[in-house]
């Protein structure tokens, strides 16, 4: 069985914040959460995790970051942090319609054999706002997945309503793919689906997640579970 690793979904998510704000900004967020997952696959044996991200948001629609968190891939894998840097631009092409696109690059330390798994990937967001929501169509494309040398993307499509003031659900779901089994397999399976429901809110400055989702994978790190987060983010 081979781990899955990449940039986690609350990432993804404060991306495109960052790239919405209006004028230029430093900014830190520290999240605590009780499961590091991407895509339905724990990446810390289903034990909490803390990360952190620091950010700088340009007025004209550029952004840069890097982001950390602790990791576990079991086994006799001593690899215990990921960090992670990107860069990109947001685009707001009509007043409903915007573009987010950009490039990561993920790193992971621990052991000298660590960094092996080191890899670039291209991403694209568009999003969509009307009265009964936000809608997103997602894609993640790289060509060294983990450092294999095979090319493995990801393709999702979510939607957030909000059905009380200050309170959000968002349903997401989403496939990943390699496109050369030799590189990269899920218990030999080109492919697998990732289902997730999240509720959204905030308090006193904290914004609090607690998300249900699942797979269709058979292995206990992708098993159906809820995970709880809350974060803080703080203006630098």
């Amino acid at each position: 069985m081979k781990s899955t690793l990449k940039l986690s979904a609350l990432t993804c998510a404060s991306l495109l914040v960052l790239a919405q704000q209006s004028q230029a900004e430093l900014s830190s967020t520290v999240n605590l959460t009780t499961d590091y997952t991407f895509n339905g696959v724990s990446q810390t044996q289903n034990d909490p995790a803390l990360q952190a991200s620091l950010d700088y948001g340009f007025d004209s629609g550029w952004y840069i970051g890097t982001w950390a968190s602790n990791v576990d891939f079991g086994d006799d894998n001593d690899t215990n942090l990921e960090w992670d840097f990107y860069a990109g631009k947001f685009m707001q092409l009509t007043d409903k319609v915007s573009l987010d696109t950009g490039l990561a690059y993920y790193t992971y330390h621990g052991d000298s054999a660590s960094d092996d798994g080191n890899y670039p990937e291209a991403y694209a967001k568009l999003g969509y706002s009307s009265n009964l929501g936000e809608s997103e169509a997602n894609g993640w494309y790289s060509w060294d997945y983990f450092g294999g040398g095979g090319s493995h993307y990801i393709m999702m499509l979510a939607h957030t309503f909000e059905f009380a003031e200050g309170h959000n659900v968002r349903f997401s779901v989403d496939r990943s793919t390699s496109t050369n089994l030799d590189n990269w397999d899920w218990d030999t399976k080109k492919s697998y689906n990732h289902y997730r429901v999240e509720y959204m809110t905030s308090l006193e400055g904290f914004d609090f997640n607690i998300a249900a989702e699942n797979t269709n994978l058979d292995w206990g790190e992708a098993d159906e579970r809820v995970v709880f987060s809350v974060a803080r983010t703080f203006s630098l």
